[in-house]
């Protein structure tokens, strides 16, 4: 089928692309472009506006934006054949390590305008551009300037339990960092992901050897691991862990 693509310069160029929803996780599609590429997709909140340039495509009438798995380790794990995304349209979202927004703005798109995501993030610069850029034009996004290790001062920012927290920082304990927001934030039987930066950790170790390391910590701290996923070639030395907090009354 033929449509159009365009950007936020207002350029536009027909092309060819067949769009239709991903198998598994809602809310997500999968694109074929006018060279035969597969890309994955979220439809567009804000039409007409990209955050990071990326494609933005048209197509039976609805803009999606192209999702670069090279920037975005959510997209690079479900490409990498992630079996679950516990992140769904209507949902409360906590994500630790916002940035700029580039992987935050597809969870903005996943959960609709009847989800919410939390952005915190800590170092300043990273921070005005998520404000400026994308929670701007997007009222499901709320931007937290703290930092994710001291969960205690941003607590008054979540409104009740979110069903799932996405971890992405650059901390020796990333698996300790993601427990302890859980332990105050998360609902119950939620849902973790955690983006595990082995050389941020230990670059001593083997990244197979910090990803099982991390990973007992979250089982330690009560929750069942139910995936881990490489994401070479997209991000090396990186690995995406998905896992489920277990009945409060089996947590430690």
């Amino acid at each position: 089928m033929r449509d159009r693509e365009t950007n936020r310069s207002g350029e536009s160029k027909d092309v060819n692309v067949r769009v239709k929803p991903h198998p598994q996780f809602p809310a997500v599609y999968q694109l074929m472009l006018e060279d035969g590429a597969k890309r994955l997709a979220t439809e567009n909140l804000t039409p007409g506006r990209n955050v990071y340039g990326e494609r933005l495509i048209r197509f039976e009438g609805v803009e999606y934006r192209v999702w670069d798995a090279f920037r975005s380790k959510l997209a690079a794990s479900i490409l990498k054949g992630l079996k679950n995304v516990p992140i769904r349209p209507e949902q409360q979202i906590l994500y630790l390590g916002a940035a700029s927004g580039t992987t935050p703005s597809h969870v903005s798109d996943i959960v609709g305008e009847k989800g919410h995501v939390y952005c915190v993030e800590f170092a300043s610069r990273p921070i005005r551009d998520l404000v400026d850029n994308v929670c701007a034009y997007r009222l499901n996004m709320s931007p937290i300037l703290e930092d994710a290790r001291i969960p205690e001062k941003y607590s008054m920012f979540i409104r009740g339990k979110v069903d799932c927290i996405y971890c992405d920082i650059a901390q020796p304990e990333q698996a300790k960092v993601l427990a302890d927001n859980a332990t105050l934030f998360l609902k119950e039987r939620g849902w973790v992901m955690l983006a595990v930066k082995a050389q941020s950790i230990d670059v001593t170790k083997e990244p197979a050897e910090v990803y099982k390391s991390e990973s007992r910590v979250l089982e330690n701290r009560g929750f069942r691991i139910e995936d881990v996923v490489y994401l070479e070639p997209y991000d090396k030395a990186h690995a995406m862990i998905v896992a489920q907090a277990l009945a409060l009354s089996s947590r430690g």
